[in-house]
Parts: structure tokens; C-alpha cells; sequence
């Protein structure tokens, strides 16, 4: 709990350890459920078919505008949590909680009536042919109807890690992916539900993680927790919410249109099997992402309440601290992805024509990928402490100002392989970018640091 032992640790305990401390549970969490996403993708690769992990990569653009809404609300409430105990404002902290449920609720209900509405139209948008729609129309139609446990779950553990309990979030989602990967092979083998086994899990799974975090909330004893009177919408607490949020919302927003961009560009250049090839290289991507935005969930308490305590000395260590670990994980990336692109497509599929185009394009997409932590990190450390506006030009550059006008130049140019080297491309500039832009800000400010 944030409560005074903890403040105490926040403002005097060693940064390293700290980071580690908060790092590892969400690492733990993330890591595990991008894992799973893997797996799931296994199951459906050898459970349904190559053509269905085609389907299912067209789903990518679905999920990430639900993740969209949800960090839309549950980054932006967390960070404010966490700044809010950070100025020792319990109560506006609590009001940010209630704020939050309700919101998650009302917008994840409007984005499933929404999206049900116009289902095929989208997926057609999105890419879709004739022999992939089923697929995704499965898997999405089940996904929906749960999403509002979606946001639920999602938002409300963020704010569980920011308000202290970090190994209590990393616990939920292990429970969550857990439940998941249990019930996943039960679905889609025994039951022969195809891939609409594998969104039923999910579903189930997250209805699960819905519950788990509204107890832990509902728990007087908790430092945070609901309480009544503290439901009501506040146009200042929204706001607040939302110009921190905004920047993961215009990151995931931006994420959908490249996925769906990208998407169109390999139906052109590639069928059907070069969007299946772009699905596991996403997912495969993802584990390191994942890995990093762990770090960054560490980093976010840490900055945000020291810098609401005004102790930028730390503030500013435990950036440099995670940028390191950001960029380690991503070499890693790298080297596996690299060294191993066969074996690792192997097992998602045994289609050899699927597992070379695969193969030669996670090559291509992870050549830069040594960046991507330094990038991400920057990116998050200025959310973290309330400078959304910085943090919405770098989310921006690696998606829209770099990503989108590669991929419409390079593909008419070295056909599939420009799709694929659109994203180093990005990998590239878009760190430039983000280098220069943090010098500037460190000029800015003089001896203090980001103040």
C-alpha cells in the first residue's frame, strides 16, 4: 500500500531497487500474457489452420482499439492515482478510482454495441478476403460481447499496481492467463469450437480478472478502495485522466491504423499468408514490447510519485535505470529473432510455405529493434510525469510520421520486403526523433530535471 511506510520507500529507497521491486511484478504479468498470445496462436495454427492465424492477425486492429479506450482510462487514472499519493491527496486519489469504473463500463459497452454494428464491413476494411472473414467474424463477435470486462479488468488492475500492490496485479493477471491457458485447448480441441474456443477463454478468463480487481477495490482496508459518494463523474478528475491517457490512446489508435494500413499493403503484395506471416511476427515482437512496457509500469510509480514530491534527482534516475533495461530486453529481441526466425515460426505452424515467408520477414521487421527500447521508454517516462504533450509527438512519430508514408513509398518499390523494412525505417527515425527531443527537454529546464 502507498500508505506512509511506502511513501517513505518511494522517497528514500535505492532507485535500482526499486525499479526491480516494482518492475518484476509487471514484467512477470506482462511476459506471461503475451506468452500467451503466443500459445494461442500455436493452438489455432495446429488446431484450425494457417488460413485461421490470417483471421486472427486481422483481429490485431480490433484489439488495439479496445486497448485503445481501456489505456485511455486505465493508464491515465494510474498515473494520476500515483502523482495524487505522491502530493499526499488520498481523497481526489479515491475519486480518481471511482471516476475510472465508471468510465471503463460506459465505454466499453458503447465500443461493443458500436463495433457489433458494422463487424463485417470493418473486418472487409481491415483487410479481410472471403476465405479469412469467418475467421476473424468468430473470433471478434465473442471478444466483443466481453469487452467491457475487458476494460474493467485492465483498467482497474494499472490502478491496483500505482495505488501499491504491485505483486497483487502481477498475482491477477498470472490467475487471469492462467485460466486462460487452461481453458483455451479444453475449447478449441475437446470442445471443437475452432477459434471460437480461443475467444471464449478469453472472455472467460478476463470475466475472472473483473471480478479479482473489484474485490481487491471493495476492500475497506485497502488504502485506495471504493467508497460511496466517490462514483460521481468530475469533469476536472475526466480531464485529468484523459490529457495523461490520451497519449497510450493515440499510440494504440495509431497502432490499429498501421495494423489495418499494413494489412491491405501485404493483401496487395503478399494474400492471405503474408497478413498470417505479419500476425506471428507480431505477436513474437509483442513478448519484447511487452517485457519493456513491464519496466515502464515499474518506472510509472516511482517517477510519478517523486515527481509529485518534487524529487527530480530521482525522477531522473530511475529514467536512466529503465532505459537501460529497455534496451537490453530489446537486444534481446533482436539476436533470438535473428538468430532463430525458422524454429521460433516452426512452432506456430507447419506450413512451409507460411514458415519461409514468416521467417524472412521477422528478419527484416526486427533489424532496428536494439531502438525500440530507448524509444518506448522516453515515451512513457514523459506520460508518467504529466508532460502529455511531449509524450503524444513521440508516440505519434513512430507510427504516423514514419511508418505510414514507409509504407506507402518502400512497398512499391521492393514489393513485400518494403513492407517489411518499413518498420526498422520507423525503428530508425523515430528514435532520432526522440533523442533530440529529450535533449531539448533537458536544455529546457537547466539543473532540474524535467521540472
Amino acid at each position: 500500500m502507498i500508505e506512509q511506510g511506502t511513501s517513505n520507500i518511494l522517497e528514500k529507497e535505492k532507485i535500482g531497487k526499486l525499479l526491480f521491486q516494482y518492475s518484476l511484478p509487471a514484467i512477470v504479468a506482462t511476459a506471461v500474457a503475451s506468452l500467451y498470445n503466443i500459445i494461442d496462436r500455436i493452438f489455432i495454427g495446429h488446431g484450425v489452420g494457417p488460413l485461421a492465424i490470417s483471421g486472427l492477425a486481422l483481429t490485431f486492429p480490433f484489439m488495439n482499439l479496445s486497448a485503445a479506450f481501456g489505456s485511455l482510462v486505465g493508464i491515465g487514472a494510474s498515473a494520476m492515482v500515483s502523482i495524487k499519493l505522491g502530493e499526499k491527496d488520498r481523497d481526489n486519489a479515491i475519486r480518481t478510482l471511482g471516476n475510472a469504473l465508471v468510465l471503463n463500463i460506459v465505454i466499453g459497452i458503447l465500443f461493443t454495441v458500436i463495433m457489433l454494428s458494422f463487424l463485417d464491413q470493418i473486418l472487409f476494411m481491415f483487410g479481410a478476403s472471403k476465405d479469412t472473414l469467418p475467421y476473424a467474424k468468430d473470433f471478434m463477435y465473442i471478444i466483443l460481447l466481453g469487452n467491457v470486462f475487458t476494460h474493467i479488468y485492465m483498467g482497474l488492475n494499472n490502478i491496483m499496481r500505482a495505488s501499491g500492490y504491485p505483486k497483487e496485479s502481477m498475482i491477477t493477471t498470472l490467475l487471469t492467463v492462467a485460466i486462460n491457458l487452461i481453458l483455451a485447448p479444453i475449447f478449441i480441441f475437446e470442445f471443437k469450437w475452432g477459434i471460437k474456443g480461443a475467444a471464449a477463454a478469453t472472455v472467460f478468463a478476463q470475466f475472472f480478472g473483473t471480478v479479482w480487481v473489484i474485490i481487491h477495490f471493495s476492500n475497506k482496508n485497502h488504502y485506495v478502495h471504493f467508497m460511496r459518494g466517490y462514483f460521481k463523474p468530475k469533469i476536472k478528475i475526466i480531464q485529468d485522466i484523459f490529457s495523461i491517457g490520451i497519449s497510450n490512446f493515440i499510440m494504440f489508435v495509431c497502432s490499429s491504423f498501421v495494423v489495418m494500413f499494413a494489412n491491405i499493403t501485404l493483401s496487395k503484395y503478399g494474400g492471405d499468408y503474408a497478413i498470417g506471416a505479419f500476425g506471428i511476427i507480431f505477436s513474437i515482437q509483442s513478448l519484447f514490447v511487452m517485457i519493456i512496457l513491464g519496466f515502464n509500469q515499474g518506472m510509472q510509480p516511482i517517477a510519478g510519485y517523486n515527481y509529485g514530491a518534487r524529487k527530480f534527482e530521482r525522477v531522473k534516475k530511475v529514467f536512466e535505470k529503465t532505459i537501460i533495461a529497455g534496451t537490453c530486453v530489446a537486444c534481446l529481441g533482436f539476436l533470438i529473432s535473428e538468430l532463430f526466425p525458422h524454429f521460433i515460426v516452426s512452432l506456430f505452424t507447419n506450413d512451409s510455405t507460411l514458415i519461409n515467408v514468416t521467417s524472412k520477414g521477422m528478419r527484416l521487421i526486427f533489424a532496428m529493434f536494439p531502438l525500440v527500447g530507448f524509444q518506448m521508454v522516453t515515451t512513457n517516462f514523459f506520460q508518467s510525469i504529466g508532460h502529455a504533450r511531449v509524450s503524444i509527438i513521440l508516440s505519434l512519430s513512430r507510427q504516423i510520421i514514419f511508418l505510414i508514408p514507409a509504407l506507402m513509398i518502400l512497398p512499391s518499390i521492393l514489393s513485400l520486403n518494403g513492407v517489411w523494412l518499413s518498420v526498422p525505417t520507423a525503428d530508425i527515425l523515430s528514435s532520432t526523433l526522440t533523442f533530440f527531443i529529450l535533449r531539448w527537454q533537458i536544455k529546457k529546464i537547466g539543473n532540474r530535471f524535467l521540472e
